[in-house]
């Protein structure tokens, strides 16, 4: 029972450690998208035209990313996924064991009889 209870705090302890990170990057994000509106519009720093709007654009795309990471894919796809898919696995690969004796006993018995 106390391993159990270890493992939900690790879960939790991780989920927490997720959102932290998560929360973390949007503010960053904010701050950064805000940091290159300021040196485009007033430094007048142009590399090309829009170079911040293509900047801020793909920064939140990897945002995204990481908040379907955290909110999505980690939420349903936990140690109670893997466990269910290896215990899945597991299950067919004891059936086709099962069929692959089944099949060695049935040819061995006609090749005796």
């Amino acid at each position: 029972m106390e391993n159990q209870q270890h493992e939900k705090y690790e879960y939790a302890r991780r989920r927490i450690k997720q959102k932290k990170r998560l929360y973390f990057h949007f503010i960053l994000f904010l701050i950064g998208s805000l940091f290159f509106l300021l040196v485009d519009k007033i430094y007048d720093i142009q590399p090309f035209e829009g170079w911040y709007l293509w900047a801020v654009t793909l920064w939140f795309f990897f945002f995204i990313l990481h908040f379907i990471k955290v909110y999505i894919t980690d939420r349903f796809m936990n140690k109670n996924w893997e466990r269910e898919q290896i215990d899945r696995l597991v299950a067919l690969q004891d059936k086709k064991i099962e069929q692959l004796q089944k099949k060695i006993e049935s040819e061995n018995s006609n090749t005796t009889e």
